[in-house]
Protein backbone atom coordinates (compact mmCIF):
# COMPACT_ATOMS: atom_id res chain seq x y z
CA UNK A 1 0.00 0.00 0.00
CA UNK A 2 1.63 3.35 -0.82
CA UNK A 3 2.10 5.58 1.76
CA UNK A 4 -0.39 8.89 1.88
CA UNK A 5 1.84 11.75 1.87
CA UNK A 6 1.39 15.70 2.73
CA UNK A 7 2.80 17.54 -0.01
CA UNK A 8 1.04 20.71 1.73
CA UNK A 9 3.08 20.16 4.52
CA UNK A 10 6.22 19.35 2.28
CA UNK A 11 5.40 22.79 0.03
CA UNK A 12 7.30 25.04 2.87
CA UNK A 13 4.40 26.95 2.42
CA UNK A 14 3.42 29.05 6.06
CA UNK A 15 -0.31 30.14 6.57
CA UNK A 16 -1.11 32.97 8.55
CA UNK A 17 -4.73 33.00 9.86
CA UNK A 18 -5.71 36.31 11.34
CA UNK A 19 -8.05 34.74 13.47
CA UNK A 20 -5.30 33.89 15.47
CA UNK A 21 -4.67 37.60 16.40
CA UNK A 22 -8.39 37.82 17.08
CA UNK A 23 -8.50 39.81 20.51
CA UNK A 24 -10.85 38.39 23.20
CA UNK A 25 -13.20 40.17 25.04
CA UNK A 26 -16.94 41.39 24.84
CA UNK A 27 -17.41 43.97 22.19
CA UNK A 28 -20.50 46.44 22.81
CA UNK A 29 -22.21 49.64 20.90
CA UNK A 30 -22.76 52.53 22.66
CA UNK A 31 -25.34 54.24 20.81
CA UNK A 32 -25.76 58.08 22.04
CA UNK A 33 -29.25 58.78 20.16
CA UNK A 34 -31.13 57.69 23.73
CA UNK A 35 -29.16 61.03 25.17
CA UNK A 36 -30.91 63.04 22.54
CA UNK A 37 -33.28 65.56 23.87
CA UNK A 38 -36.27 65.15 21.26
CA UNK A 39 -33.98 62.99 19.26
CA UNK A 40 -32.32 66.01 17.94
CA UNK A 41 -30.08 68.03 20.45
CA UNK A 42 -27.82 67.15 22.77
CA UNK A 43 -28.13 69.21 26.11
CA UNK A 44 -24.79 69.32 27.54
CA UNK A 45 -26.63 69.58 31.48
CA UNK A 46 -28.67 66.13 30.56
CA UNK A 47 -25.76 64.55 29.17
CA UNK A 48 -23.52 64.64 32.14
CA UNK A 49 -25.97 63.98 34.19
CA UNK A 50 -26.37 60.82 32.76
CA UNK A 51 -22.48 60.27 32.14
CA UNK A 52 -22.08 60.82 36.33
CA UNK A 53 -25.07 58.39 36.50
CA UNK A 54 -24.08 55.70 34.31
CA UNK A 55 -23.07 52.12 35.92
CA UNK A 56 -19.72 52.06 33.60
CA UNK A 57 -18.60 49.26 35.32
CA UNK A 58 -20.49 46.89 33.25
CA UNK A 59 -18.05 47.77 30.32
CA UNK A 60 -15.36 46.49 32.48
CA UNK A 61 -12.78 44.34 29.97
CA UNK A 62 -14.38 45.13 26.91
CA UNK A 63 -13.89 46.62 23.34
CA UNK A 64 -16.64 49.43 22.96
CA UNK A 65 -17.59 51.17 20.03
CA UNK A 66 -19.51 54.86 20.62
CA UNK A 67 -21.65 56.03 17.88
CA UNK A 68 -25.19 57.90 16.89
CA UNK A 69 -27.83 56.29 15.14
CA UNK A 70 -29.81 59.76 14.91
CA UNK A 71 -29.51 61.97 12.23
CA UNK A 72 -27.83 64.62 14.65
CA UNK A 73 -24.90 67.01 15.24
CA UNK A 74 -22.68 65.40 17.81
CA UNK A 75 -20.13 67.40 18.78
CA UNK A 76 -16.72 65.55 19.55
CA UNK A 77 -16.40 66.69 23.01
CA UNK A 78 -19.65 64.37 23.87
CA UNK A 79 -17.81 61.09 22.79
CA UNK A 80 -14.78 62.38 24.84
CA UNK A 81 -16.67 62.35 27.86
CA UNK A 82 -17.77 58.69 27.60
CA UNK A 83 -14.52 57.74 26.48
CA UNK A 84 -12.89 59.34 29.57
CA UNK A 85 -16.01 57.64 31.38
CA UNK A 86 -15.15 54.20 30.38
CA UNK A 87 -11.72 54.86 30.51
CA UNK A 88 -11.05 53.05 33.80
CA UNK A 89 -13.11 49.75 32.87
CA UNK A 90 -12.79 49.24 28.98
CA UNK A 91 -10.02 47.40 27.11
CA UNK A 92 -10.37 49.95 24.03
CA UNK A 93 -13.26 52.68 23.20
CA UNK A 94 -13.43 53.92 19.55
CA UNK A 95 -15.78 56.35 17.85
CA UNK A 96 -17.54 54.54 15.47
CA UNK A 97 -19.63 51.40 14.76
CA UNK A 98 -18.55 47.54 15.99
CA UNK A 99 -17.10 47.26 11.94
CA UNK A 100 -15.10 50.35 12.84
CA UNK A 101 -14.22 49.02 16.25
CA UNK A 102 -12.85 45.67 14.87
CA UNK A 103 -10.70 47.47 11.77
CA UNK A 104 -8.90 49.41 15.05
CA UNK A 105 -8.43 46.22 17.25
CA UNK A 106 -6.62 45.16 13.93
CA UNK A 107 -4.90 48.23 12.99
CA UNK A 108 -3.03 48.04 16.00
CA UNK A 109 -2.41 44.13 16.41
CA UNK A 110 -0.81 44.32 12.63
CA UNK A 111 1.26 47.26 13.43
CA UNK A 112 2.61 45.76 16.50
CA UNK A 113 3.23 42.09 15.00
CA UNK A 114 7.01 41.04 14.11
CA UNK A 115 6.71 39.74 10.64
CA UNK A 116 10.50 38.68 10.70
CA UNK A 117 9.75 34.35 10.94
CA UNK A 118 7.75 35.14 7.35
CA UNK A 119 11.30 36.24 5.54
CA UNK A 120 11.77 34.67 2.75
CA UNK A 121 8.86 32.54 2.82
CA UNK A 122 5.81 31.61 0.78
CA UNK A 123 2.82 32.66 3.10
CA UNK A 124 -0.79 32.53 2.32
CA UNK A 125 -3.25 34.81 4.00
CA UNK A 126 -6.05 32.29 5.45
CA UNK A 127 -9.13 33.89 3.85
CA UNK A 128 -12.13 31.94 5.34
CA UNK A 129 -13.03 31.78 9.29
CA UNK A 130 -15.56 32.19 11.64
CA UNK A 131 -14.56 35.80 13.57
CA UNK A 132 -15.45 38.77 12.23
CA UNK A 133 -11.95 39.84 10.90
CA UNK A 134 -12.24 43.08 9.00
CA UNK A 135 -11.76 42.87 5.18
CA UNK A 136 -8.84 45.64 6.17
CA UNK A 137 -7.08 43.35 7.92
CA UNK A 138 -6.04 41.74 4.90
CA UNK A 139 -4.74 44.78 3.41
CA UNK A 140 -3.04 45.81 5.93
CA UNK A 141 -1.36 42.44 6.62
CA UNK A 142 -0.54 42.49 2.78
CA UNK A 143 1.17 45.47 3.42
CA UNK A 144 3.09 44.22 6.32
CA UNK A 145 4.32 41.39 4.68
CA UNK A 146 4.81 42.13 1.24
CA UNK A 147 9.00 43.76 1.81
CA UNK A 148 9.98 40.51 3.58
CA UNK A 149 7.83 37.35 1.75
CA UNK A 150 9.45 35.63 -1.24
CA UNK A 151 5.34 35.06 -2.01
CA UNK A 152 1.63 35.68 -0.74
CA UNK A 153 -1.14 34.18 -1.63
CA UNK A 154 -4.61 34.18 0.05
CA UNK A 155 -7.16 31.30 0.46
CA UNK A 156 -6.71 27.51 1.75
CA UNK A 157 -3.20 25.77 0.51
CA UNK A 158 -5.24 23.65 -1.41
CA UNK A 159 -6.78 26.63 -3.46
CA UNK A 160 -4.82 29.46 -3.46
CA UNK A 161 -5.10 33.02 -4.96
CA UNK A 162 -1.20 34.45 -5.89
CA UNK A 163 -1.16 37.94 -4.90
CA UNK A 164 2.65 38.60 -5.17
CA UNK A 165 5.90 36.58 -6.11
CA UNK A 166 9.32 38.09 -6.19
Amino acid sequence: MDEIVNKVAQSGLLTLDLEDYYPKGKRIQIDLAPQLFMGQILKEKDFRLWIKNEDWSKFKDCYVAVNCSADAIIPVWAYMLVAAALSAYAKKVVMGNLDNLETELYTTIIHQLDVMEFEGKRVIVKGCGNLPVPEAAFVMISEKLLPVVQSLMYGEACSTVPLFKR
